[in-house]
């Protein structure tokens, strides 16, 4: 019997409702009427009748079956919305799994991986079903690496680590990206030659910019599909409806693109796995990586994982012998010197801020070329420190930090706008104040100063500047939104050191690591980069280029402290009395312990549980059916009275690292540029 035959004689669908309801997170058994069995097959939109809210509610047909899991009386599917297969199967069993992992529900999952649907778009595809003719892919050596590594790879579904080489290159059409674009390319050719789709996934736009670029030049436009959340909602369903069809493609996109669909998947690879855009902010909050990983298991493709610098996580799945590490066929050493920050013997040097060797070491670069100075962050003014012990000025009003409005404003709060007329040090009692860091409004000041004549570029989130000529200036850059220089910059200053590292965070070492490393990358070749005003292990693993070693330390550090990525970690938010449920219902499972739970400035408790990997499964699935409890009881009586009270709800996130990091340090280390 055929399939579609097949189909007809089953008369149950299984269907997930579309709805954030934690107690709805299921599969619903509905009757298929005879009017609808041509249409409802799995992995189209269908509306269903939903008693207990008494409305009709939208939905995804997930399975047909000849007997479902209900034992009463089945109700009749409303509608077929479309006849369009968008859950593919694959998709499917991905979010079921990752939702799974991480407490979460997986119509969560599934709207983030399934665009909402466009009506015209949606008929135009399915009036061209058969498609368009494409040019056939030739593979591209990967550039430096060994690339019978990559084909064995993509061959038999292996997972490497590739240490990108770090420098710019030029592609055709007179574009700069860096070479790690061009790693990517290349891999995406053996994968596609295979017949096989390739997902790339890359943190933001500014990366999107450069990947497209390098694909451009080895693949035929028509193999690139381009998949982001910040697309027209026309355009987004338009890439997403093309990733359903038969042409193996090169699908690029940020975070969300690891759920898009691809019959014969040959290739997943991320880019910086380390930086926080790849952490989704919405529930269930799944990580690219370990979506990726998650996909990579259940349909067998090949798994690549490419930076600069890795990240711990990364690290831990070298060490247990999950990845394999391809580095360059040659040695790369970037020219790094890290620099102490002393008084400047300069006058224009001290107008800047920054160290005589670093205003030389610029001056004489920028008779060649662009030079790029890294800040921390954006706007215009630094924070302040007691002149005396150096600690960070805080209100006295509301402990908000202390900050500078204008160049010739007096000390106010950044919370509260209180101005520090009579402030004084609750450390040592001092009542001088110091400007410590560099932003990078008052950087491109003080540096325009410094170096009169030269043009000042300034690139930050509010500034989205992808690339910059040749030609001698000053690029003033945040952060993650350094621009492309034409052959590379002729000099790095990496400003503000001392306050990124001083960042009370748990990530704080790889964090920085990964920041300067990749502003190194954009470096002419011999090219120097200065570090300011940091020393130790950190600079010494920037300076040497042994990244590894110093993540390798991080980590044996987490071990001991049991600290993530060593052992798995949850948050549990919500009222008192729900987290001590929730932390209750694990108080049996082996080796889980709890932080907290402590008060939270807005209501409520938090607390924070760790747990082994091996123990991942049940900690999730207790918390989980908490969460369920506490939703479907949020009403209920008060004694005597009959009142009825509203409960707070129970929120659940996995794998938050930077739940150890406080509220504002989380929030900018969340954003880049």
């Amino acid at each position: 019997m055929a399939r579609s035959e097949a189909l007809l004689t089953r008369t149950v669908a299984r269907v997930l409702i579309d709805s954030p309801l934690p107690q709805l997170d299921r599969l619903f058994d509905y009757r298929i009427p005879p009017a609808l069995a041509g249409d409802a097959v799995p992995g189209v939109r269908v509306r269903v009748p939903l008693r207990s809210a008494g409305r009709v509610a939208d939905g995804f047909l997930v399975e047909v079956a000849e007997t479902g899991d209900f034992a009463g009386t089945l109700s009749d599917l409303d509608s077929v919305v479309s006849t369009a297969r968008v859950l593919t199967p694959e998709v499917w069993t991905l979010a079921r799994r990752v939702a799974d992992r991480a407490a979460g529900g997986a119509s969560d999952v599934v709207r983030l991986a399934v665009p909402k649907r466009q009506v015209r778009v949606e008929k135009a595809w399915l009036a061209d079903e058969a498609g368009s003719q494409v040019e056939l892919v030739h593979t591209v050596d990967v550039p430096d690496f060994d690339s019978s590594r990559i084909e064995t790879a993509i061959a038999t579904g292996a997972r490497l680590v590739i240490d990108s080489v770090p420098r710019v290159v030029e592609v055709p059409g007179g574009r700069w990206v860096g070479h790690w674009a061009t790693e990517m390319a290349a891999a995406a050719t053996h994968a596609i030659a295979r017949g096989g789709s390739a997902i790339l996934s890359v943190p933001d736009y500014r990366d999107q910019e450069q990947l497209v670029a390098a694909l451009e030049a080895v693949l035929p436009p028509e193999r690139i599909v381009h998949l982001d959340a910040k697309q027209s909602n026309p355009d987004r369903y338009r890439a997403f409806l093309a990733c359903l069809g038969d042409i193996p493609l090169a699908i690029v996109g940020n975070r969300s693109v690891v759920y898009a669909p691809a019959k014969r998947l040959s290739l997943i690879a991320v880019w910086d796995d380390g930086d926080p855009l790849h952490v989704e902010p919405l529930s269930p909050y799944v990580h690219t990586r370990d979506a990726a990983l998650v996909r990579q298991e259940e349909q067998g493709c090949a798994l690549l994982f490419l930076g600069h610098s890795r990240s711990t996580e990364v690290e831990r799945l070298v060490e247990i012998g999950w990845l394999e590490v391809l580095s360059p066929q040659r040695a790369y050493l970037p020219k790094v010197i890290p620099t102490a920050q002393q008084p400047a013997q300069d006058r224009l040097a001290a107008q800047a801020r920054i160290p005589s060797s670093a205003w030389r070491e610029a001056r004489a670069a920028l008779e060649h070329g662009p030079v790029l100075v890294q800040v921390a962050r954006p706007g215009y003014a630094p924070r302040l420190a007691c002149a005396s012990c150096g600690q960070s000025a805080r209100c006295r009003r509301c402990e908000g930090p202390l900050g500078l409005r204008s160049a010739r404003s007096i000390a106010a709060c950044g919370w509260c706008g209180a101005l520090a007329t009579d402030w004084s040090c609750s450390h040592c009692e001092g009542t001088m104040l110091r400007l410590i860091g560099h932003t990078a409004g008052r950087t491109a000041e003080d540096l325009g100063r410094a170096f009169p004549g030269v043009r000042v570029i300034i690139a930050d989130g509010e500034r989205p500047i992808l690339t910059v000529g040749a030609e001698p200036a000053l690029v003033i850059a945040t952060r993650g939104a350094e621009p492309i220089a034409a052959g590379g910059y002729r000099a790095v200053l990496l400003l503000d050191g001392e306050r990124m590292v001083a960042r009370e965070s748990l990530r704080v070492g790889e964090d920085c690591l990964r920041w300067w490393s990749n502003a190194v990358a954009l470096a002419a070749p011999g090219a120097t980069s200065l570090l300011v005003g940091v020393g130790g292990p950190l600079a010494s693993a920037l300076a040497t280029w042994r990244r590894a070693d110093y993540v390798h330390s991080e980590l044996e550090d987490r071990r001991r402290l049991r600290f993530p990525p060593a052992v798995r970690v949850a948050t549990v938010t919500g009222s008192v009395e729900a987290v001590e449920r929730a932390v209750l219902s694990i108080a049996e499972i082996d080796r889980v312990d709890v932080l907290g739970p402590v008060e939270l400035a807005e209501g409520g408790v938090r607390a924070i549980v760790r747990f082994d990997y091996g123990e991942g499964t049940a900690v999730a699935s207790s918390l989980r059916a908490e969460v369920i409890r506490t939703a479907t009881s949020r009403r209920k009586r008060a004694g005597g009275g009959g009142a009825r009270i509203a409960l707070p709800t129970l929120k659940v996130r996995f794998d938050d690292a930077l739940s150890f990091d406080t509220t504002e340090q989380d929030s900018a280390t969340r954003t880049r540029g």
